[in-house]
């Protein structure tokens, strides 16, 4: 399959419970700047639209 990195430009600090455990599960946290490259999957994509304003996919 294949890949996308994402990285995460803002924190999560002061962010809904749903948004933080949205940044976990892509196995993003509170701090700026982490990066994880995650297949791309229907799953993935879900998450990723729903803390678009907290990541950027490479």
């Amino acid at each position: 399959m294949a890949k996308i990195k994402v990285r995460q430009v803002r924190s999560t600090i002061g962010r809904p419970e749903t948004q933080c455990r949205t940044m976990k599960a892509l196995g993003l946290g509170p701090r700026v700047g982490k990066s994880n490259e995650l297949e791309d999957t229907p799953t993935v994509r879900g998450m990723i639209a729903k803390v678009k304003h907290l990541v950027v996919v490479e």
